[in-house]
């Protein structure tokens, strides 16, 4: 897929991207690394690092917009934010540093996990705080 018929492409999947961010709140790596791997034909290590790239003003958005209406915790996020912020570094040095086909292991790995950990939550019928805050405050 090149040209014209990728942008299309890009641009439609930019939109299933934002609104499954806003609507999940997923920091969109979970959506974006596959496609760009599978459909797009980019390297593990470009499509996390093209991921990287595009969560950030998806989740600026996304963040003011629910803010907006009273939810999410500030301080928390802020201290969570920066604490991520120095560990991304150490993260996509360690990245950097594997070959592509083990990152892509730990990558799906890592998702299928999650993957099972929501669906076994949501079978047993278990639900976060409905404190809007997870039980922490700032």
């Amino acid at each position: 897929m090149s040209g014209p018929t990728l942008y299309v492409v890009l641009v439609a999947f930019g939109v299933v991207v934002g609104v499954a961010s806003g609507l999940l709140g997923v920091g969109g790596g979970t959506l974006i690394v596959p496609f760009l791997t599978l459909a797009a034909g980019f390297s593990q290590h470009s499509a996390e690092a093209t991921s990287l790239l595009v969560i950030l003003p998806t989740a600026i958005v996304g963040s003011l917009a629910l803010r907006s209406r009273g939810v999410g915790n500030l301080g928390l996020a802020l201290r969570f934010g920066v604490v991520g912020a120095v560990a991304s570094v150490l993260g996509a040095l360690l990245a950097l540093a594997l070959p592509a086909m083990t990152l892509r292991l730990v990558f799906a790995v890592f998702v299928g996990g999650v993957g099972l950990k929501l669906a076994y939550d949501g079978l047993r019928g278990d639900t976060p705080s409905t404190a809007g805050d997870g039980g922490l405050r700032s």
